[in-house]
């Protein structure tokens, strides 16, 4: 867990089971992202930071055996559970690859779909993450991004002081560890620059009751990465119960809101 591979949000059995509960909130947008930008059946598809692929798996089912899926990422234990989960679902045109997207050549320049989902905020040179999409891509294929905009949005009704500070700790690790969480006004500029034609651009931002199902997406980051900051020596164990305690009687209020941090989806063209 404390591999120099990692990241900072880790890469630990929870965190996997958090990312298949973020991913199934924002699945509905990500199939209407990519359906608008051309996904269908036979494209050839690749996975920038893919995780442990539920994204992958889903671009999978989409494109059928006479597409492909290439799933980069660069973490270990994130590989091994994709490939497991590939190998179950006998997807033998996706592909996963083991690769570190600021240090590794991508060996792709012919994908219809080029998808990456919060990885602009935590890579340490996002021009060159900007690179390689646009090298991976044909002419005329797109790039389909969700990245953050204003992650501090993220606030509650009634307002929680120690919620607060959490999203200004999670924010300040991240730039800690070489991101930047509110990335996409310097990565708009950096995509146009490399040639990319900006088709689209959308905010995703919710508000929201205990009771909606895309509570749980921020409900679900609060458990982990509380243990994660204490794990990573910038909290102590009593600050995180104490964001917790705050959180859980947020939920047993029915007439809470939870504003969500806002993600800016871009659609764009090589």
């Amino acid at each position: 867990m404390s591999s120099a591979r990692d990241y900072v949000l880790g890469t630990h059995q929870a965190e996997i089971t958090r990312l298949g509960l973020q991913h199934q909130v924002w699945r509905p947008y990500v199939l209407d992202a990519w359906a608008r930008a051309g996904m269908t059946r036979g494209s050839n598809v690749i996975d920038f930071g893919a995780g442990p692929a539920h994204a992958t798996i889903d671009a999978a089912d989409i494109v059928g055996p006479g597409g492909t899926v290439v799933a980069l990422e660069r973490a270990p234990h994130f590989l091994d559970f994709a490939r497991q989960s590939i190998e179950r679902r006998e997807m033998g045109w996706v592909k996963v690859v083991q690769c570190d997207l600021m240090d590794d050549p991508v060996e792709c320049n012919d994908a219809d779909i080029a998808w990456c989902r919060w990885v602009a905020s935590f890579v340490t040179r996002p021009e060159t993450l900007v690179e390689k999409l646009f090298g991976a891509l044909r002419v005329g294929g797109k790039a389909v991004l969700h990245e953050y905009q204003q992650y501090s949005t993220w606030r509650t009704i009634p307002v929680s002081a120690r919620l607060d500070s959490f999203v200004s700790e999670v924010m300040a690790s991240w730039r800690a560890s070489g991101g930047e969480p509110d990335i996409i006004a310097s990565l708009l500029p950096l995509m146009t620059a490399t040639g990319f034609k900006v088709r689209e651009v959308r905010p995703l931002v919710f508000a929201v009751p205990p009771s909606h199902f895309t509570w749980q997406w921020p409900a679900a980051f609060v458990s982990t990465n509380a243990a994660r900051l204490v794990e990573l020596g910038r909290v102590s164990q009593a600050w995180a119960e104490s964001v917790e305690r705050d959180f859980t009687a947020l939920v047993a209020n029915p007439n809470a809101i939870l504003v969500t941090p806002l993600v800016i989806e871009i659609i764009a063209e090589k």
